[in-house]
């Protein structure tokens, strides 16, 4: 093979087309014009003889078979050109599985003017600062990069991208990019406010529309949403139709008791139109209060169409595609299935995710992102220098990228933003623990009074923590067992290492009148020996701690002291002291407390007929050893043992 047809080979390899078979050189040539598109595939046998040109240079020709005569020498000087201008897909959008992220998802607002049950917590959102999200030329210089690195479709999402003030505007600039390679700019709404738009939307580029659509029932959809609004969203899609865009999709997401019964009504939109229809898994986000109940399998959902469709057929699905596609016969448009929950489409996932305050988020279900905006806002971070190192980062998130997400199992209890906010501000999702080693010298400078996000660190203190010591100020702490919506959840410990941990933990019993004490020192309650029975509660209670406390985990102790000792001052007291210890990835306070607690409540039980006063006080953790927040002691407590 010669060099010229070597260096094609490896220029249509780089774009994904390959020659099956080698092209033999002829005794006779003459220029042959552009294939158009498609797949190049070569049936060449013993050429035939052509035209000698004896005043051209073969390698400056390239040759097919004569089925694809005639055609026109400026499309064989584009193609050409093409040939000689493609390169490989760029490394930074490349994972470690060899996918590639060719499709970015941009949220332009965290606004949204519905309040869909299984996006949006029911309290809201506190909205960021404007100052924490990104400007539209923020936007726009993110879109060039990701172009210019090898994305060829954009999708528009946020919250809702209709309510923010410039969109018609915003849409128009980055339809200005298929220029430098753009093919594709879509975009995700909810069509409350989309018609009146929507011409102007096209003509600035928009190419595909996704609407949100969940029910077609009045009644219904103000549930669902908290909002009235259904007739204008039918609007929006007649609209879309008139304008001809395709794909034109409606997502639906499908619930248990809610809207599955709507099905077939969704699929008599398909009927007539050229619509389709995608059911959706219903996925856990926080503060959707997601439950296994709700949600309605992909299998569940096609078998209950067979049983009015029997004929429906598999058609061939969008490549990269969320969607399992099928077809009714007969019918214009499709359906479809999203099966996030059941059947994950990680293995072909080309997506990418810049949420509204500049966060790169690589998957859906992956809390940890890392953020482009502080990057751009370093000094010099929009120049060319700015842009290598943006794209540095990028790689390395990229590249951090698991081959797939977690199971339904995990995925219910995994903390992770609100839907409506993949495009929010840091303040209100919980902790995540970022994975991504980023260079130090890629991340921007930090100014005295500047937050550090996105770039986690933990470290355990050198020494033992005291209760005076300088603590976070208050509106940086969070409580982890609580959502930003205010629902409770138990925190995931699967990634944490296995420790030694140890707490201990105090309990008062103050009596009062001196006739319990008695009875406890000369072993003559009725009820039997008061210390005894009480120490063996506490264990008990140790033991039992995760069925009586919800979210605390199931983990295996490896030793459980219960200690009391009777005080004579005034009425008398009884103080109790636990020491609970693990190997495990959590601490075992609560087992301590637990232990605490129980024995102090034997205590009361038995010595209740003699006096009905009793307080229990004073019930704390005093200690505690091990874990990533290290060591703490509460300050002036003095340990003690039974004598």
């Amino acid at each position: 093979m010669s060099a010229l047809s070597t260096a094609v080979g490896r220029a249509l390899t780089g774009r994904g087309i390959h020659i099956q078979a080698a092209l033999q050189r002829p005794t006779s040539y003459t220029t042959i014009h552009k294939i158009p598109g498609g797949s190049i595939v070569s049936n060449a046998v013993a050429a035939p003889a052509y035209i000698q040109n004896t005043d051209r240079s073969f390698e400056n020709d390239i040759f097919v078979p004569p089925t694809r005569p005639n055609l026109p020498a400026t499309k064989f000087s584009d193609r050409m050109a093409a040939i000689k201008e493609a390169k490989p897909f760029s490394e930074f959008l490349t994972d470690n599985f060899n996918r590639q992220h060719n499709y970015l998802r941009i949220s332009v607002t965290e606004r949204c003017n519905l309040r869909c049950l299984y996006c949006m917590p029911e309290e809201g959102i506190d909205l960021s600062p404007p100052s924490h999200l990104l400007t539209t030329e923020e936007i726009l210089h993110l879109a060039k990069l990701f172009v210019s690195q090898g994305v060829t479709k954009i999708r528009l999402t946020g919250g809702e991208p209709t309510v923010r003030k410039d969109i018609v505007d915003l849409i128009a600039e980055l339809g200005k990019l298929k220029a430098i390679g753009l093919k594709e700019l879509a975009m995700t709404t909810n069509g409350i406010s989309l018609a009146r738009k929507l011409p102007q939307m096209v003509e600035g580029g928009l190419t595909a529309l996704n609407l949100s659509l969940d029910t077609l029932d009045e009644f219904k959809f103000q549930f669902m949403t908290r909002r009235k609004g259904l007739s204008n969203v039918l609007k929006s899609i007649d609209t879309a139709l008139s304008l001809n865009i395709q794909p034109l999709k409606v997502n639906c997401v499908v619930m248990n008791k809610v809207n599955v019964d709507e099905i077939p009504s969704f699929l008599a939109m398909t009927k007539d139109r050229p619509i389709e229809v995608r059911f959706i898994e219903y996925m856990p986000f926080t503060g959707n209060k997601w439950e296994s109940g709700k949600m309605i399998t992909y299998q569940a959902m096609l078998d209950q169409i067979r049983q009015s469709h029997p004929d429906l057929q598999k058609v061939q699905d969008h490549k990269n595609d969320t969607s399992k596609t099928y077809q009714i016969p007969g019918y214009k448009g499709k359906l479809g299935f999203i099966t996030s929950m059941t059947h994950n489409f990680c293995g072909t996932c080309n997506r990418l995710r810049i949420t509204s305050d500049g966060n790169i988020k690589v998957c859906l279900f992956d809390n940890a992102e890392v953020s482009l905006r502080d990057m751009m806002r370093a000094e010099g971070g929009m120049g060319p220098e700015g842009e290598k190192k943006l794209l540095e980062v990028i790689g390395v998130a990229v590249k951090g990228k698991k081959e797939k997400h977690v199971g339904l199992g995990e995925l219910e209890s995994m903390p992770n933003r609100p839907m409506i906010l993949i495009g929010n501000g840091y303040r209100r999702r919980p902790p995540s623990k970022t994975t991504y080693n980023i260079p130090l010298h890629l991340l921007p400078p930090l100014h005295i009074g500047q937050s550090v996000r996105a770039y986690s660190t933990s470290g355990k203190p050198d020494r033992p923590v005291t209760a005076t010591d300088s603590q976070e100020p208050v509106s940086a702490q969070k409580l982890t067992h609580v959502l930003p919506s205010g629902a409770a959840h138990m925190v995931p410990i699967h990634e944490k290492a296995v420790t030694t941990r140890t707490a201990k933990a105090i309990s008062t019993i103050k009596f009062s009148n001196p006739d319990a004490v008695k009875l406890i020192r000369s072993n003559s309650n009725k009820k039997g020996d008061v210390l005894s029975i009480s120490r063996i509660a506490g264990i008990m209670a140790a033991k039992k701690t995760p069925e009586i406390i919800p979210l605390c985990h199931p983990i295996s102790i490896s030793k459980v002291q219960v200690n009391l000792r009777v005080v004579d001052d005034g009425n008398g007291a009884i103080e109790i002291l636990t020491i609970v210890t693990c190997d495990g990835k959590t601490g075992v306070e609560m087992e301590a407390l637990a232990a605490a607690t129980g024995a102090a409540l034997t205590v009361y039980d038995m010595c209740k007929a003699v006096d009905k006063g009793m307080v229990i006080d004073g019930t704390r953790v005093v200690e505690k050893v091990g874990g990533q927040s290290g060591d703490w002691r509460e300050e002036g407590w003095v340990e003690w043992s039974e004598s």
